[in-house]
């Protein structure tokens, strides 16, 4: 029986204490709220590696906190080297991950108390990045004011980011603006985020929504059933192009048919200006059984092959604008982004 989804105020995807790192086991959402209880870098790094935790920003912040877990046990240069090792490498595709790996590290090497400059700094990081998420709202609502109907893809909200999230943090604003008439929310394939997660969230904000099979999604929008369609992203190149989750791409095309805007929100966290163009994002590919299996139920013969990308990406040019905690930026370009940025740690 699926639980009684939280409310928005309680929805707290992460928490750390001090001794443990701990974390609703999302594998396990909607049916039943589990917490995990991590006490080492290599939990951390199971847990992302198995999705319990999941969401560009949410893993980086974890991965932080994964490093102050494991000098805690062990306050020297070799756990710090040991953690960063596992963390950065746990997930491929977000950026984020490496980036707060990176940032705890520089910290920690720069002097100082090893466990409580770890500590200092993630906490920084989980900071920010909440904050983020209300600056993505306003800046998100403020473009999409006159958007009535709106499409999303995978999960972006509160058990994606630390807050209120990305994408689906616009939303709720436009829904606590009196904006928002409707949102379609894709099932996401293969491990269903929109429908067990996405939906869960929808539920607990009381907005008003609708489940659809991923495939309905290009001819809904032709049909000029929606007016907008808002996505997270795991990985901005330093061209505009945007990974995310899979399916994102043939959103992106169908929009740009429809004449609608086509929207990714993500925190200046995602921006990988080290990576010229979607052609260097590394695709993360996931176990096929992901494929063959849902909620444990075999949908095909056990020996069908299966290819399981777990992301895909969209060109800059399909994409209306982007939207960080710093702003908006209209069709991204590398100049665009680099002046964004600047100054960012």
């Amino acid at each position: 029986m699926a639980t009684t989804p939280a409310t928005p105020a309680s929805l707290v995807a992460l928490s750390f204490d001090g001794g443990a790192l701990r974390a609703i086991d999302q594998t396990a959402l909607p049916w039943e709220e589990r917490r995990l209880e991590l006490r080492t870098a290599e939990d951390v790094a199971a847990a992302i590696r198995r999705l319990a935790i999941r969401g560009a920003p949410l893993i980086g912040v974890a991965a932080a906190y994964g490093i102050v877990l494991e000098l805690s046990r062990d306050p020297s240069m070799a756990a710090l080297e040991r953690a960063t090792t596992l963390l950065r490498t746990a997930r491929p595709t977000a950026v984020n991950l490496a980036w707060a790996v990176d940032r705890v590290r520089t910290a920690v090497e720069a002097g100082g108390d090893l466990v409580s400059t770890a500590l200092e700094e993630a906490r920084r990081i989980d900071a920010e990045e909440e904050a983020a998420s209300n600056g993505i709202a306003a800046h998100g609502a403020d473009l999409l004011a006159g958007a009535r109907r709106i499409l999303t893809h995978c999960n972006t909200g509160a058990l994606a980011a630390p807050g209120r999230g990305t994408a689906l943090a616009v939303i709720a604003e436009l829904a606590d603006r009196g904006r928002l008439q409707h949102v379609l929310a894709t099932e996401s394939r293969p491990l269903l985020q929109g429908a067990r997660l996405t939906a869960y969230e929808l539920a607990a904000l009381g907005i008003r929504h609708e489940l659809i099979v991923d495939s309905a999604a290009a001819g809904l929008i032709a049909a000029g059933e929606v007016d907008a369609v808002i996505v997270g992203c795991d990985r901005v190149a330093a061209n505009g192009d945007v990974a995310n989750k899979v399916g994102t791409y043939g959103l992106a095309l169908a929009a740009n048919a429809a004449g609608i805007p086509f929207v990714v929100a993500g925190p200046t966290s995602t921006i990988d200006l080290a990576t010229a163009s979607g052609r260097e994002i590394t695709i993360e590919d996931r176990n096929p059984d992901e494929v063959r299996l849902a909620a444990g139920q075999r949908l095909t013969l056990p020996n069908t092959p299966c290819r399981n990308p777990a992301f895909d990406v969209t060109p800059a040019s399909l994409i209306t604008a982007l939207i960080t905690e710093r702003g908006t930026i209209r069709s991204p370009t590398t100049e665009a982004l680099a002046t964004h940025t600047a100054g960012s740690r």
